[in-house]
């Protein structure tokens, strides 16, 4: 029976590495089990990037923290020797500028599908005066990764962060220019997925002013998410005017404040599940805060 590299050995002989990279070196199984030894005394542990919220209807009081405890581990930190503390933050640093990259890039695809799916209908310059086009999610925080996952419809491999995307119309918009805008992205979405030399995903809703206004009213979980979501968001493409008209309604309903306290609960909770985790004597109570440790699907989060 082959015995597994310990941590420390592996270190040694490549240096810094992130918690990916450590799972192919040593080709470890247990994620968990090597985020644990991770967190040895003669280890260092440098994350990049920030956590943010996500809603999730199977969690106590909704909110939890993205990344998950093991995406974080596994992508954004990386794990050297004590010794190594000069090339952790020089390998920190380059893993933060992937990271941008990756980020800088996704929104330039966002951008670029968007202006496509414009350019096809016959009535482009009057959905650019009645149509705003956000942009949420990973890219957003400048958080995108690259990380294959399945698209969850077609089962088909996509490259990590999904793109994001917003459509907030004006309440007067023709149905028909609606339909055509909803066409024409959703043709865009189809193309991204099955080209083999893109293979990203286009997440992505579109809903009028009224409906907006209808979920500020923060009177179901739907509209709790679609009111993070708002929050979050930045502009892509489209009226600027109606992008501000869309986030001095947010300003004014006042769902920020309700958000942030809902953030400091999964923050809270989040410390004590890694606290608990890291403890091995206390399986029975690491078993209620595993689903803060693995990664769950999380592309269901747009209303």
């Amino acid at each position: 029976m082959r015995l597994m590299p310990s941590v420390a050995d592996i270190l040694k002989q490549t240096g810094p590495l992130t918690g990916a990279e450590l799972v192919a070196k040593g080709g470890f199984t247990d994620v968990l089990d090597l985020w644990r030894k991770c967190h040895a005394a003669h280890l260092i542990l440098r994350t990049v990037g920030q956590r943010y919220m996500r809603l999730d209807y199977a969690v106590e009081g909704y909110a939890r923290l993205s990344p998950s405890i093991r995406r974080e581990f596994l992508t954004y930190t990386v794990i050297g020797l004590a010794s190594q503390r000069e090339a952790i933050e020089v390998r920190a640093i380059r893993l933060e500028m992937d990271i941008t990259a990756i980020s800088r890039e996704k929104l330039d695809l966002a951008r670029e599908s968007v202006c496509v799916a414009l350019a096809g209908l016959p009535d482009e310059p009057l959905l650019l005066q009645h149509t705003t086009f956000m942009l949420a999610g990973d890219i957003a925080y400048n958080m995108s990764h690259r990380v294959p996952r399945p698209e969850k419809s077609s089962g088909l491999m996509v490259r990590g962060s999904d793109l994001d995307i917003i459509v907030v119309t004006t309440d007067d918009l023709p149905t028909a220019d609606v339909r055509a805008l909803d066409e024409a992205i959703y043709r865009q979405k189809h193309y991204l997925l099955s080209h083999p030399g893109i293979q990203e995903e286009i997440d992505y809703v579109l809903k009028p002013l009224s409906r907006v206004k209808e979920q500020l009213t923060f009177t179901s979980f739907e509209h709790m998410v679609a009111c993070k979501i708002l929050c979050e968001c930045e502009l892509l493409y489209g009226s600027p005017f109606l992008f501000n008209q869309v986030m001095d309604l947010v300003a004014a309903s006042g769902v920020r404040d309700k958000l942030n306290a809902l953030q400091a609960t999964a923050k809270t909770k989040r410390t004590l599940a890694e606290q608990i985790l890291l403890d091995m004597g206390a399986t029975a109570d690491a078993d209620a805060y595993l689903h803060l440790f693995y990664t769950r699907e999380e592309g269901d989060e747009i209303y």
